[in-house]
């Protein structure tokens, strides 16, 4: 018998900024979640408040909400990354352009304290230092998590707001 995984806490980034027939991007986030709750492999599902982010992309499209799940989980990173994407389609993301509108993006931030560099999956998430939208939800769920070895607390970016705001 094979012998199960451990379990590794993760951290999700999940953000939206198009309504579709399935919903509002708060709905596709809130939608997101429940799938994550009902996994098998997902267990301990927490959820930082939602918030609104300016476009870090082209700047003529809607405002971004986005929000950071802390899970546990036994799946493998990319097996991880594969559930992330199911949640995209559930949601009818197309993707029209690079950091263009979606109804949902779900990104894998922190796997555990590992790293995974591969053509499809970098962990920590190449940006995750830079993006106030990530950093002050994650440091929301937990003000102790470190991102290579730092602190987030540490971390300029957790402490800038500007261009966001928390709506719930």
């Amino acid at each position: 018998m094979e012998k199960a995984s451990a379990s590794k806490r993760c951290y999700l980034g999940l953000g939206g900024n198009l309504t579709n027939e399935l919903g509002s991007p708060s709905q596709h986030i809130h939608n997101a979640i429940q799938s994550l709750k009902a996994h098998p492999q997902v267990t301990q599902v927490n959820a930082s408040s939602l918030y609104a982010s300016k476009p870090m992309g082209p700047q003529d499209q809607p405002d971004f909400i986005n929000a950071v799940v802390e899970i546990e989980t036994t799946l493998k990173p990319h097996d991880l990354l594969t559930l992330c994407q199911q949640l995209e389609q559930q949601a009818q993301r197309v993707r029209l352009r690079h950091w263009g509108e979606r109804s949902l993006d779900v990104d894998v931030l922190l796997y555990g304290d590992e790293q995974v560099d591969s053509p499809t999956l970098t962990v920590p998430h190449p940006g995750i230092t830079q993006r106030n939208f990530v950093l002050i939800p994650l440091a929301e769920l937990n003000p102790n998590v470190k991102i290579n070895g730092i602190a987030i607390a540490d971390l300029e970016q957790s402490q800038d707001w500007s261009g966001l705001s928390r709506l719930s």
